[in-house]
């Protein structure tokens, strides 16, 4: 699978860069992608596990007494604010991680903020498995949010910088499908530990330090980046990996865009002022509403809370968890459709008909339970099969589109002066919409019964729109070009492109061949 030429080639405007896919990339890929696995996996155990009894009676017996009492609502059994903490105090944490994040990984790189945050992650576990109150386990989960801000942070630019450019957005996407594969299996850990009395949930919360270890262990036998590695003056080791994992030596061109690229961002020295400037806007934007729509598509809301869910519906406990089980089979595989469809079709075309299928799904979700799920009654097991079946058709959605484009988009999109600091403020906003989503979706629907289903269709018709006008088709631009290849060339965003500026940029680092000279 080789490239074009010594110089890069084209096909159209884009540029491509020689070299193979080899399997070193891959490996090295799929060891960093197992923090998006670690990430999943809290996702998933954290609504199985506020539906155990054993772990409610422990921490939050107020719930469990109302989940019991026949009297209460469907919708309100479970609409309480220490509950709700429990799953979103991650999410808190992870935005003050992700900033912190940020100068860890421009300064010492992507690999070593990769170890920071499984540490932080397995800390987190040993406190929330052995956790005696309630302090105790909130303490636990504010160290995993520190490792998923940390691992937020810096997986998803590793990839997308390790990645030859006709494959980044499959490669960037394994850490969306890690994630997902995280989710199923700590569903299927949840389904089999809920019947381990009374300690099947710290088993549940306690096998989260698996996938934490993965990544510890297997982040010492991956190669920084050359594009870190470069942008801290590292260009001698920065060439021989970029020779390595592209399995050639001939990668003169691509060392040339990315040492240029540094060159440039090393004028920069305070890089979160000069994301504010005007000519960043649009990166900015672009990456910061990705991750706010990824979350008021109502994903969260499902996955975090899915046994809870589909117990409001009248699914007895078992049931609940055998479909949050089945939910994640299909979450997974939609996730293998994005690996395979979005470097052929593009970014908009997924997100555009994902928004169609989400939206009929949610409306029709919200229409059966307006007019079939009452206070105190049950879906009869027809309704009850139609609602699994078409939160199986939103998962599946969202899984090929806003889940991981949500994530691959702002990672390739921000120019190297501002990359680690723009990412940190789309994972920051993506931590804090979730905490929102999370901390408010339980007392949402008790306070809006079925409309919360058509809350969340509404901001699905705001999305389309905002793909439709605003997002601009990334497919096969080299990560270093993006300004030249996309945003001067967008209808809306062109007009924020200082052309001064980068020429005042360029005289200071003139663009071209850069032989560089290495002494020994």
């Amino acid at each position: 699978m080789g490239g074009f030429g010594s110089n890069g080639g084209t096909t159209g405007d884009h540029v491509e860069f020689e070299g193979k896919i080899t399997w070193y990339v891959i490996l090295s890929a799929i060891i960093a992608a197992t923090g998006g696995l670690m990430f999943g996996y809290d996702i998933g155990i954290s609504g199985g596990v506020t539906e155990m009894d054993d772990f409610l009676k422990k921490f939050f017996h107020q719930v469990y007494v109302k989940k019991h009492e026949a009297k209460e609502s469907n919708y309100c059994k479970y609409d309480n604010q220490g509950l709700q903490l429990f799953t979103s105090s991650l999410y808190l944490a992870a935005i003050v991680a992700s900033f912190v994040a940020s100068n860890v990984s421009k300064k010492y790189g992507r690999k070593l903020t990769m170890q920071v945050a499984s540490i932080f992650f397995l800390v987190g576990v040993v406190l929330d498995a052995a956790a005696m109150n309630l302090p105790m386990l909130i303490v636990g989960r504010i160290f995993l949010g520190f490792g998923v801000g940390f691992a937020n942070q810096a997986v998803p630019l590793f990839l997308s910088e390790i990645a030859p450019t006709r494959i980044r957005g499959a490669l960037n996407i394994l850490f969306q499908l890690l994630v997902t594969i995280g989710i199923f299996f700590a569903n299927i850990v949840n389904y089999s530990t809920s019947h381990r009395h009374p300690w099947g949930w710290r088993l549940s919360l306690g096998l989260a330090g698996v996938p934490a270890s993965i990544l510890f262990f297997g982040s010492l036998l991956i190669p920084e980046t050359p594009t870190s590695l470069i942008e801290r003056q590292q260009q001698r080791k920065g060439l021989q990996v970029l020779k390595k994992i592209r399995g050639t030596d001939n990668v003169q061109a691509e060392f040339n865009e990315i040492v240029h690229a540094s060159e440039m961002a090393r004028q920069v020295k305070h890089p979160f002022r000069n994301l504010m400037k005007r000519n960043n806007r649009p990166q900015l934007v672009i990456g910061i509403l990705m991750q706010i729509f990824q979350q008021f598509t109502g994903i969260n809301a499902i996955m975090f809370y899915a046994p809870v869910l589909f117990q409001t519906m009248g699914f007895k406990n078992n049931a609940s968890l055998l479909s949050a089980v089945i939910t994640g089979i299909v979450n997974v595989l939609s996730t293998v459709v994005s690996v395979v469809l979005v470097d052929k079709v593009g970014r908009k075309a997924l997100l555009l008909q994902a928004c169609v299928q989400m939206l009929i799904s949610q409306s029709i979700i919200g229409g059966i339970m307006g007019f079939k799920l009452h206070d105190s009654n049950s879906l009869a097991g027809g309704w009850a099969i139609a609602v699994v079946v078409l939160v199986c058709l939103f998962v599946s959605s969202f899984a090929w589109s806003w889940g991981p484009l949500g994530w691959l988009i702002p990672s390739e999109t921000f120019p190297l002066e501002t990359r680690t600091a723009g990412f940190a403020f789309a994972v920051s906003s993506n931590m804090l919409f979730t905490f929102l989503i999370a901390q408010a979706f339980l007392s949402m629907m008790c306070g809006m019964r079925a409309d919360i289903f058509f809350f969340f269709a509404a901001w699905i018709i705001v999305m389309g729109l905002f793909v439709l006008f605003l997002l601009p088709e990334t497919k096969g631009v080299p990560i270093d070009m993006m300004t030249e290849k996309v945003w001067k060339r967008h209808w809306y965003w062109k007009r924020f492109m200082d052309d001064d500026n980068d020429e005042c940029e360029l005289s200071k680092v003139e663009k071209g061949t850069y032989d560089i000279t290495f002494q020994t």
